[in-house]
């Protein structure tokens, strides 16, 4: 029993330490002591306080380089409604910069449409890409995507992906070693109502694209979010309506995938993100609560959890923890620098912003 005790407080305060960057040793410490710092965030705050729209979702961030980071997010009067475009900050300093919209969505005839689910991703060499969909719903929506080279200071005109390309649903591409962009994709059926998940990859300038299917095993999965591991092995972690998060692994580098299977972390059909840092560690913002009458329940709770192995996961802090609201559609990032950055929806009235040190 006493052994069980001291591998469980050992496991445990190794998780502070990867987490919350608690550090060993000191120049002024003895070899061999530990020196904890009390877990904190360096920057906990709202991307904007005042903004020209009444509703606001699906936050999205990325490192443009320099310590400059963007967040974008799709707001209007609500969800699916004509006037929803898409919007994007800037942080260069010590705050963001006023809300602007950047993109706007139209029909074939010219007429306003929604936009929704906007996702950053900055390639290799250097080019931004946002990436957004535009239709009425869910079912109907099409892909676009914008581009630019000067960090977001200017965009490039609306470009429609390829036919049956959808691009990135929701969370952020990952390029592989060749250049290649893997793309996390799903698709929410019209005909049956099922939700499927596949991926999309395209060459290291968004051009030649291909899909690649992946057996859904009778799930009704969405928005992916892709993790690395060592050996060409890539992880899959999508939002369900089977309240589960659910998996697949791929052991080619994203050529072929495992069938979904579910995870033990349970999933009220909400959206979450995934992380891989640079030591390996795995990093996953979620909902982890169980799906209620209504689609917006389970969505009060959101958590951070880590994993070593994509397979048990430990929650290790909570970002919010209420009894009603919607805290929900997390992003969550790494920058160059080694900081940790996450976006998600409060209360569909802002979007929040927080850094950690590592």
């Amino acid at each position: 029993m006493k052994q069980h005790f001291y591998i469980n407080f050992l496991k445990r305060a190794i998780w502070f330490i990867l987490i919350f960057g608690l550090k060993l040793g000191s120049a002024d410490a003895q070899e061999g002591e530990m020196i904890i710092a009390q877990p904190q965030y360096i920057k906990d705050e709202f991307v904007f306080t005042e903004a020209p729209f009444e509703s606001c979702h699906a936050a999205t961030i990325v490192d443009a380089g320099d310590g400059h980071l963007i967040a974008a997010w799709f707001a209007g009067k609500h969800e699916g409604n004509a006037d929803v475009g898409i919007w994007v900050s800037h942080h260069m300093g010590d705050f963001w910069s006023a809300p602007i919209e950047v993109a706007a969505g139209a029909d074939s005839l010219g007429q306003p449409t929604a936009c929704w689910n906007p996702v950053l991703f900055k390639s290799r060499a250097g080019k931004l890409f946002l990436h957004y969909k535009v239709g009425k719903s869910p079912r109907e929506w099409w892909a676009e995507v914008i581009v630019s080279d000067d960090k977001g200071s200017t965009w490039s005109k609306p470009k429609k992906l390829p036919e049956n390309m959808l691009g990135p649903i929701k969370n952020k591409p990952l390029q592989l070693a060749n250049g290649d962009i893997l793309y996390p994709s799903s698709t929410e059926s019209i005909d049956d109502k099922k939700w499927r998940i596949h991926l999309e990859k395209s060459d290291s300038l968004g051009n030649n694209w291909k899909r690649i299917a992946i057996d859904n095993n009778n799930f009704n999965a969405i928005q992916p979010s892709i993790l690395s591991y060592k050996d060409n092995r890539l992880q899959l972690l999508a939002r369900s309506r089977n309240n589960k998060i659910v998996s697949s692994w791929s052991y080619d580098n994203g050529k072929n995938w495992t069938a979904l299977d579910p995870t033990h972390l349970p999933n009220p059909n909400s959206g979450s993100d995934a992380v891989t840092l640079s030591n390996g560690l795995q990093l996953l913002v979620y909902n982890p609560l169980l799906a209620g009458k209504n689609w917006w329940e389970g969505r009060s709770v959101l958590k951070l959890a880590s994993s070593t192995d994509g397979i048990n996961w430990e929650e290790v802090h909570t970002l919010e923890e209420k009894e009603k609201g919607e805290y929900s559609y997390p992003a969550i990032i790494q920058s160059a620098d080694g900081f940790i950055h996450m976006v998600y929806t409060y209360d569909r009235k802002c979007i929040k912003y927080i850094k950690f040190k590592p």
